[in-house]
């Protein structure tokens, strides 16, 4: 999984923000580790060689910048060079536009474009969807049950004409702000496609030609980048199937580097499990040191109130405030997503915690919503007898009360432990965010 990368990497960052002494030899030791991690995430070794010279040359060779530790130094300069690597800049989309998608057969395409559909309905504009793959059967249909999902029209051609169908689309969504043109894929880029493809880019005219290639490729995705490229003039790419990978790093970075920037990542099955790419927040995620800015972000989506989650974060929470962050963080993303989003946090909550929690909270409201107003509002009330009370008016076991009480006490004790959100403005944390210039 890609979460291996990152768990990886921020546990190299814990060793250089934690350890005793950083001197020439643990700044070696550092980066030979790191070009490790980079290599098995199926990083291009050239891409990794040039990367750790780099980091080496600024650490070792050059002094710090006035008033910077060498730790400092190293941390920051490992950030900025992986960011560097990994795209330098956000690039997204703007205005009104023609996007042409391509990609091979299996690269999910089809499915992306429901969810960039999903994610500019969010900024205000209407999309709507044209069918020009008429070489995989199901693929109309799939398009226009992505369509129906969000409340976008779909246009599909009676005589399965791909030129036809963009024709049509052109005249049929002239009042639409997006349109946007699924072609079909193949195993490889034959003759045949491409001379589809450009024929297709004729007629559409595209403002933006989106390229859409899975993570699992890894390395490999460079070519396919470059390739596309030449072909029909790529204006970005979209990196599909983060969430499943260990390759996803090396993908990343291989077409980062290519004439066609990365513009939006997949992260997971379902239609809003998609993200601008930023390279500076995604370098910030990975090593560990948060991204406070897409959570905001998130929380918002989620309609989440600053009051309610300054509560958790300072881990003075009811059980009914509990119950509601769940359902809120469900809509965010998950709890382990979350927490990877929180400087500190990242790679500290244990996992088996994180798993319980979103894999039972639905089990946690039943027993929640089986309490009274008083136990949900000072659970130190709840003793044996109204454990007793509560199993058997929620359908669940004794020890499942238990379990819940339990892990809502862990929950608590774990973010006072962080110092809550006081503790984001204090210390070394405050320290580094200055350097990258975080604001928290």
């Amino acid at each position: 999984m890609f979460d291996s990368l990152s768990k990886e990497l921020s546990g190299l960052i814990n060793r250089l923000t934690t350890g005793t002494s950083i001197d020439r030899k643990a700044v070696e030791d550092i980066l030979t580790d790191m070009k490790k991690i980079l290599l098995q995430s199926d990083v291009d070794i050239e891409l990794t060689d040039e990367l750790i010279a780099r980091i080496k040359k600024k650490t070792l060779d050059e002094r710090p910048p006035a008033g910077m530790t060498l730790r400092e130094h190293v941390l920051k300069t490992i950030y900025d060079e992986l960011v560097v690597l990994l795209g330098d800049q956000a690039v997204g989309l703007i205005g009104k536009k023609r996007i042409m998608f391509v990609g091979l057969f299996g690269s999910g395409k089809t499915t992306t474009i429901g969810k960039l559909g999903r994610y500019l309905q969010k900024q205000g504009l209407k999309p709507a969807f044209v069918a020009l793959d008429y070489h995989r059967p199901a693929a109309p249909q799939q398009l226009e049950q992505l369509g129906k999902q969000i409340g976008a029209p779909v246009h599909i051609n009676a005589g399965k004409n791909p030129y036809d169908a963009a024709k049509e689309g052109l005249q049929k969504f002239t009042k639409y702000d997006t349109v946007i043109f699924d072609t079909a894929g193949r195993n490889a880029l034959d003759k045949e496609l491409a001379d589809e493809l450009k024929k297709l880019g004729e007629i559409i005219k595209p403002d933006e030609v989106l390229l859409v290639i899975p993570a699992d490729l890894g390395k490999v995705a460079r070519v396919q980048a470059e390739e596309f490229h030449k072909l029909v003039g790529v204006t970005g790419v979209i990196v599909s199937k983060m969430d499943g990978t260990a390759k996803a790093g090396g993908a990343l970075a291989a077409t980062s580097v290519t004439k066609a920037k990365v513009k939006f990542i997949g992260v997971g099955e379902k239609i809003d499990a998609f993200e601008l790419y930023d390279p500076k927040r995604f370098v910030s995620r990975l090593l560990g040191l948060g991204d406070l800015e897409t959570l905001l972000e998130k929380a918002k989506e989620a309609e989440i109130k600053p009051e309610a989650a300054e509560k958790l974060l300072e881990g003075r929470f009811t059980l009914q405030d509990f119950m509601e962050q769940m359902e809120a963080m469900s809509k965010m993303g998950g709890l382990s997503s979350i927490m990877k989003m929180i400087p500190g946090l990242g790679g500290k909550i244990p996992e088996e915690m994180m798993e319980t929690q979103e894999s039972r909270m639905k089990n946690f409201k039943v027993i929640i919503q089986s309490m009274t107003k008083q136990e949900r509002e000072t659970p130190s009330l709840i003793n044996a007898s109204r454990i007793k009370r509560i199993a058997k008016g929620s359908g669940r076991t004794e020890a499942d009360v238990r379990e819940l009480l339990n892990q809502y006490d862990k929950a608590k004790k774990l973010m006072k432990s962080f110092g809550g959100a006081a503790g984001m403005q204090r210390g070394q944390l405050k320290n580094l965010a200055k350097q990258f210039g975080f604001k928290f």
